[in-house]
């Protein structure tokens, strides 16, 4: 049996944005329903963090989630186990009061779980977890304990996880709570990633800066062997443009692909200004959801501290190229440094 696995994906993200609603709507619409009828799964289970906001919903959010997703599970007549996450939660130190038993109960294909519980598909026993509080910390620990089931749905905080690309987080349960299950599978971080028995699935979509270039979609998991199959989307919201006149003409670039994107233009290297301008209309012509131009102003900063005798980043950077001892091409290196240079000022944006 195959059983379509989804997390985090927290409608009404980003302030109840209309254009990300659209975005998820998209993927919806495009990737995953159509996969579901294609491939003729009638399961769903849902890892938490079905909503963004934990004190209120905005109605028009309500209204165009229902559209695209709970009613569609409804007219398809899918089976959805919903498990509580720390975003469908009112109070921090437990679940009792939370957005899925009081937004959802309508639906008669739908279950929520604020508490542990265990479901049997076939010969596969699974444990569904719901996110861990105070309130409910000794009963979650417990059902992990002595659960006969040997995978687990879950939505935890586990130490040594990447939330999001690049960034570990350091504080949570121990990962050894979990040894003796074949396959743990976790919503809660946003970036997809494995560690032994241990599974973050990641969300459907990009929301941040910080999902860029991450690959993102949902899975299918097999009752037969307890494996998952990663379905990804295809659809991109961030985009980043490096712009550097001596790889590419401006004037040839396709703009079309920034088409209603969040852009980050990075220069790199600008000779041209007119043609600078030029490309950046083009851009605009796009209707870019938004614009970012990051550009290194190490020149201006370099005569503004000649009294002290002070070198810029770039320029020191640069110096140490020049005295590098190597064959390879130090021109195409200064490049390189200056890009990531020019981004890494952004990093705090991400």
């Amino acid at each position: 049996m195959k059983i379509a696995l989804v997390t985090d994906t927290h409608f009404g993200a980003r302030s109840d944005s209309l254009p990300f609603d659209n975005f998820f709507n998209k993927f919806y619409t495009e990737v995953f329903f159509p996969y579901l009828d294609k491939n003729k799964i009638t399961t769903v289970i849902h890892l938490g963090d079905v909503f963004d906001r934990r004190k209120y919903i905005n109605y028009n959010t309500l209204k165009n989630c229902r559209e695209y997703f709970f009613n569609k599970l409804k007219q398809r007549n899918i089976t959805t186990h919903l498990i509580v996450g720390n975003h469908d939660t009112y109070f921090k130190n437990t679940n009792d009061v939370n957005s899925l038993h009081l937004l959802l109960a309508e639906y008669p294909n739908i279950t929520a779980y604020s508490d542990p519980y265990e479901i049997k598909f076939e010969d596969c026993r699974i444990l569904l977890m719901p996110w861990i509080c105070s309130d409910n910390y000794t009963i979650c620990m417990n059902s992990l304990k002595d659960t006969k089931a040997k995978i687990v749905f879950g939505h935890f905080e586990i130490a040594g996880f990447q939330m999001y690309k690049g960034q570990v987080n350091e504080h949570g349960l121990g990962k050894d709570i979990f040894k003796k299950f074949d396959k743990v599978y976790s919503g809660h971080f946003h970036t997809k990633s494995t560690d032994d028995n241990i599974t973050y699935l990641g969300t459907p979509y990009e929301i941040t800066w910080a999902d860029y270039n991450d690959p993102r979609g949902f899975h299918v998991f097999d009752t037969d062997t307890g494996d998952i199959e990663f379905i990804e989307n295809p659809n991109i919201i961030f985009t980043k443009y490096y712009y550097d006149e001596d790889k590419e003409d401006p004037n040839l670039v396709d703009t079309s692909i920034f088409e209603n994107k969040h852009i980050k233009l990075i220069v790199v290297n600008k000779k041209d200004f007119v043609k600078f301008d030029q490309f950046v209309e083009k851009l605009y012509s796009k209707n870019p959801l938004e614009l970012k131009i990051i550009e290194d102003m190490s020149e201006f900063e370099t005569e503004a501290t000649e009294d002290v005798n002070l070198e810029d980043t770039m320029t020191l950077l640069s110096s140490y190229v020049d005295n590098l001892e190597t064959d390879a091409d130090k021109n195409r290196l200064k490049t390189l440094l200056k890009s990531l240079y020019v981004e890494a000022q952004e990093y705090e944006d991400v």
